[in-house]
């Protein structure tokens, strides 16, 4: 049996006005929103760039670059979808995910278990596989500023060759 651990980074810059999603939800409420070709859900895409990687399949620019207009306005789960049918072809399982969202405001720990429901059933894994942490930047950088927020992810993958 093959193991395979992979991480994922991403980052966006957060505005005035936008719709703010994450981990597959839109979070009510949200003054500010991230901002990116897609539906910027960056903790979603933290999680492809670690399935991916450990899979060794490159990045989700990649597979959906940011200047082809495909994705553009295109809602993150669809990434991830497309993401589990890649591993799927390829004989992988996931084992778990953990991912950390960093961001001053809005704070997310209401929102992590609609998020693991979200997230679990496009994976076809329990809740109880994911985590989802949240911290701040202690109000220092551009997060401590709310001009931005950051996701990583680390997935185990599992192979039977």
């Amino acid at each position: 049996m093959k193991i395979r651990v992979g991480m994922g980074f991403d980052v966006h810059q957060l505005v005035d006005g936008k719709d703010f999603f994450l981990g597959g939800i839109r979070l009510e409420g949200a003054l500010k929103g991230a901002t990116g070709h897609s539906d910027a859900d960056v903790l979603i895409h933290a999680l492809c760039d670690a399935l991916l990687g450990a899979a060794g399949l490159r990045d989700i620019g990649f597979h959906f670059a940011n200047d082809d207009d495909r994705w553009k306005g295109m809602d993150s789960k669809y990434f991830l979808k497309e993401v589990m049918a890649m591993l799927k072809a390829r004989g992988w399982t996931v084992g778990n995910v953990d991912c950390t969202v960093c961001l001053e405001k809005p704070k997310i720990n209401p929102h992590i278990d609609s998020m693991k429901a979200v997230l679990a059933s496009i994976m076809g894994i329990t809740n109880d596989d994911i985590s989802i942490k949240a911290t701040t930047n202690e109000k220092l950088g551009y997060i401590g500023r709310e001009e931005g927020v950051t996701a990583s992810a680390v997935a185990l993958l599992f192979h039977d060759a």
